[in-house]
């Protein structure tokens, strides 16, 4: 647990609908400038709060300082996942206020504002550090807090995807694609896949596929220092995405290589948070007897 009041600044980040989180980032500039601190916007977040103009507790157009004591994210899980690749590599702790459905990597509730951020502000959180998935495709690299998805396009035939595990071919697989998720992103898109839930703190990562036309294609948990590639062997190229954004196309012939890398980011959680906890309550998953 962090005890110790942040200092220096802030960095604030936001999802796509500002006028959702005007108030609260007006909020936290002011509690800012009462706390000596200041909150910091790079050009794209002041372009999307033009209502925050200029003045004491906030700097507007600013460039990324990695070297700030805390990083603030509005928004949902996607905003955090932001935030955290942002300040990948860092002891920055990234707090997360849900404005999104789920929230599953965020702290704080739309609902407690206030309360959340004088707590973040005073330190009164827990450090929880998150691994990442190195990603290397063609002459480019990527860094994946929650998943990797490999898909076919839309329209596209069923794609054909051979995956080895320490250099050992697996398997090839007909399917729509396939997730390479961490723990922390178990319960999201490999969730969905039927893939099996990971909780923080367990090393190595998980390999599900999206629609397998196999009945033998099943979710394989992949020890942490062994490296996975993926080979296109469709016909037409497969769609790459990282954390939910679609970044490349892999072509025909083409493979991605995947590998676990600890201790990359650090998420705020509240104190004495517990992971199956809130994976009940964002979920429903697990019913209390």
């Amino acid at each position: 647990m962090s005890s110790e009041a942040i200092s220096g600044s802030i960095t604030a980040f936001s999802h796509a609908r500002p006028g959702e989180t005007d108030d609260a980032l007006r909020h936290l500039i002011a509690l800012a400038h009462e706390r000596g601190l200041e909150v910091r916007l790079d050009a794209d977040e002041t372009a999307k709060h033009p209502s925050i103009a200029p003045g004491p507790g906030v700097q507007l157009n600013a460039e990324l300082d990695r070297d700030v004591g805390l990083a603030v994210a509005f928004g949902g899980d996607g905003t955090v996942l932001r935030a955290l690749r942002a300040y990948a590599g860092t002891s920055v702790p990234v707090i997360g206020i849900n404005f999104g459905e789920v929230g599953f990597l965020a702290a704080i509730s739309r609902d407690d504002v206030a309360g959340g951020l004088e707590r973040a502000i005073a330190g009164d959180f827990d450090r929880l550090t998150l691994p990442a998935i190195e990603v290397d495709f063609g002459d480019q690299s990527a860094l994946a807090i929650n998943d990797i998805a490999i898909t076919r396009r839309a329209g596209d035939r069923v794609a054909q995807l051979a995956y080895a595990v320490g250099g050992e071919e697996a398997g090839s697989v007909r399917c729509d694609g396939l997730v390479v998720a961490t723990a922390a992103g178990s319960t999201g898109y490999n969730l969905a896949n039927g893939g099996p839930v990971m909780a923080w703190g367990v090393e190595g990562y998980v390999v599900s596929f999206i629609a397998p036309h196999s009945l033998t294609a099943r979710a394989l948990v992949v020890a942490p220092e062994d490296e996975l590639t993926v080979d296109n062997r469709s016909h037409d190229p497969v769609e790459l995405s990282i954390d939910g954004r679609p970044i490349a196309e892999v072509a025909s012939g083409e493979q991605v290589t995947a590998r676990f890398s600890p201790d990359v980011s650090v998420l705020a959680l509240p104190v004495d948070s517990s992971f199956y906890r809130r994976l009940r309550e964002s979920f429903g998953r697990l019913a209390s007897s």
